[in-house]
């Protein structure tokens, strides 16, 4: 290996100094979210004295690893910008478990994973708690059974609640729903059984209310005009509301890999764009006196831009949405400058930009795949440019064909650039997704999307019935193909949780393997072939216990086996998918009592009790026994001769991992893997019993 062909690849990227720009800035970010203790004030403040000073240093020092010193720069103001967006969005958290009423004005409807009506409330307040204290979102599922009531956008509602601080990791390295929380102000959810009361009926404050009233009205309309399940995804690709959509066909649509038609993102972004990009441009080339005189492809890049804002604004502004937004955005302005609109650099202002103001979107799986998507792609087209049989097939007569091939090329290169993201955020892979995207995109770019834009057109004249009729056949064509799929024989397998390591290293090789060429694409493969080794060894805990200490899963020849079939659903349905385990609940129950179960790992007896009328001497007695005692319940002393795991030991450290390592007995806890952070720290106000 050449150290002078090294030295040179190196110092050729300081002309891509743009494109290695937002790749440190989420290296930064990821430092600051992968801490286990939240920096210090005083930390974060040298911090921002150091990069004023190496940015000075840098920019007064001419030689050429000076880049060495930007490259550092970088990577401090995103973890910077990290710090100071968690900061930024700070908000009361619920410290305990509540019920009562809360009374608040609905900002969001959509579906639980139950299928029951969720709605997101920002709170006025709830019963006696002081405002200082009182969360600013909560979020309810509604399993009344009183029907006469449907939450619209604006009301103002008081509603008998049972809500909860955002809970922790299911498992020690499991998703951190408090986190995800935090960066969206959630303080508290649960679930109401009792009847709503409608204090004021949908008089929304503010423009946001008034948007989203609008909203929803347009969600009602195209239901209105579009039956069914066709009318229910129609909504919720052009207004966000998912709210009606049949969760079969939501099944169907994951397990055949189309869910990804349903998240407003860059792909409805970007079709809804070209087409009125395309539209503005040749309905103004028909007006030869103004093509001659003016430059109207800038004029339909302008009113493209303006459509772009308008589908942000009324499908929810949703965080994906906003992302692709920028992305086209930052396209769309190329234009008008005259630069490519479609490039690698476009892409890298896109991220800078969303980094920037929403750092958090680096570890979401929509940001993730639609970044890795859309730069394989760029990538993959840009090198087809150069093969002479694809310059060959746009000029000949076989050119009708390009657009085909395109399209299959299009499918299989984004589908292999997210594979990894979505089986690790997922654990799932479909199968047969190449065949129901190239079935469905098709009809979403050229019948589905254009109806829409002209159903908008036509709707204040009331003449919208048709493109509706066509769009609703459009979407009906891609729900059968989905049904059709997902019922394929091994149309979906399981991945297992590839740990905390392994997408860090397949990220860097992919961006060591992109940015570089010959020799250091070496160590981009190297680090790829790191990740997939450690996704391949990943262990799986011997035994999980959930958070309140209520769901206890022990592997088993058949898999894991749980000890309750009801209760703690979240807990069981993330710890069977991390498994990579395709059957259901019901299939997983252990024999036996299920609150007092005896386990031997690595040598070492294990006892579980839920009994809450257990005595001392009866907790002295297990101790005796077995070298690990979990009483979920018990409050008072701990016994001795024990490691013991009583109430406050769950409450402070969250679930519970085992695994046997070499014969040696690992314990970890939800808390060791997330640490103490600003946004895990802020219901810890009553102090543990001695």
């Amino acid at each position: 290996m050449n150290a002078l062909g090294i030295i040179s690849e190196i110092a050729a990227q300081r002309n891509r100094a743009l494109l290695w720009f937002p790749v440190c800035l989420g290296i930064g970010i990821y430092i600051y979210f992968s801490l286990m203790v939240e920096p210090t004030f005083m930390f974060v403040q040298g911090l921002c004295i150091a990069a004023i000073v190496g940015a000075c240093l840098g920019w007064v020092w001419q030689h050429p690893l000076r880049w060495v010193i930007f490259v550092c720069v970088w990577i401090v103001i995103g973890f910077l910008l990290g710090s100071l967006r968690a900061h930024s969005v700070a908000a009361p958290v619920l410290g305990w478990r509540y019920y009562g009423a809360i009374t608040g004005q609905v900002v969001a409807i959509d579906r639980s994973s139950s299928n029951k009506q969720r709605i997101t409330l920002a709170v006025d307040r709830m019963g006696k708690i002081s405002k200082p204290r009182t969360p600013k979102y909560v979020r309810v599922s509604l399993h009344s059974k009183d029907d006469n009531y449907v939450p619209e956008a604006g009301d103002v509602i008081s509603v008998i609640a049972n809500v909860t601080p955002p809970s922790a990791p299911s498992e020690p390295y499991g998703f951190d729903f408090q986190r995800r929380s935090w960066f969206h102000q959630l303080g508290a959810v649960g679930y109401s059984r009792k009847p709503v009361d409608i204090l004021d009926r949908g008089n929304g404050r503010g423009f946001h209310h008034r948007v989203f009233q609008t909203r929803m009205a347009i969600s009602a309309h195209i239901q209105s005009r579009v039956n069914g399940g066709a009318g229910a995804f129609a909504s919720a690709i052009l207004t966000g509301n998912r709210a009606n959509i049949d969760p079969a066909d939501l099944r169907a649509l994951r397990k055949s890999n189309l869910a990804h038609l349903l998240a407003i993102s860059g792909l409805h972004m970007g079709l809804l764009t070209s087409v009125v990009f395309a539209i503005a441009r040749y309905s103004l080339a028909l007006w030869p006196w103004l093509n001659l005189r003016i430059k109207t492809k800038k004029i339909a890049a302008i009113l493209a831009l303006l459509a772009g804002a308008s589908y942000l604004m009324l499908s929810g502004s949703a965080v994906a949405t906003q992302r692709a937004f920028i992305m086209v955005s930052v396209m769309l302005i190329a234009i008008l400058l005259d630069r490519p609109a479609i490039s690698l650099r476009a892409v890298a202002m896109a991220a800078v930009i969303i980094l920037g103001l929403w750092p958090e979107n680096l570890m979401e799986p929509g940001f993730q795949m639609s970044f890795a998507a859309t730069i394989a792609l760029i990538v993959c087209f840009d090198g087809l440019k150069h093969i002479p049989f694809w310059r060959a097939m746009g000029r000949g007569g076989m050119r009708f064909l390009q657009p085909v091939l395109g399209l299959l090329i299009s499918s299989l290169v984004a589908g292999f650039a997210t594979a990894p993201f979505a089986a690790y955020h997922f654990n799932q892979v479909a199968h047969y997704g190449l065949i129901a995207n190239m079935s469905t995109l098709p009809i979403m770019g050229m019948i589905v999307m254009p109806s829409a834009v002209m159903a908008a057109i036509l709707t204040p004249i009331g003449l919208d019935g048709v493109p509706f009729w066509i769009m609703g056949l459009g979407i009906d064509w891609i729900l059968s193909v989905a049904n059709w799929v997902s019922n394929l024989r091994g149309a979906v397998s399981r991945v297992p949780d590839a740990g905390p390591y392994a997408l860090p290293f397949i990220a860097i090789g992919a961006v060591f393997i992109i940015m570089f060429s010959k020799t250091l694409r070496i160590f981009g493969l190297t680090a790829c072939l790191c990740g997939g080794l450690f996704w391949k060894i990943a262990p799986r805990p011997d035994i999980l216990v959930s958070h309140d200490g209520r769901l206890v899963g022990a592997m088993s020849p058949q898999g894991r086996m749980l000890n309750r079939k009801r209760g703690s659903g979240y807990a069981a349905t993330n710890w069977l998918e991390n498994d990579g385990d395709l059957r259901t609940r019901q299939n997983t129950l252990i024999s036996g009592d299920p609150d007092l179960i005896y386990y031997t790992l690595a040598g070492q007896k294990i006892t579980y009790l839920w009994d809450t009328k257990s005595t001392f001497e009866q907790l002295e007695g297990h101790c005796d026994r077995a070298e690990i005692v979990l009483a979920p319940k018990w409050k008072e002393d701990a016994p001795k001769g024990c490691q013991f795991f009583g109430y406050y030991d769950f409450r402070d450290m969250g679930a519970l991992s085992f695994q046997n390592k070499n014969g040696v007995l690992n314990v970890k806890t939800a808390r060791q893997s997330v640490g103490m952070r600003v946004w895990n720290n802020q219901q810890r106000g009553f102090k543990r019993r001695n």
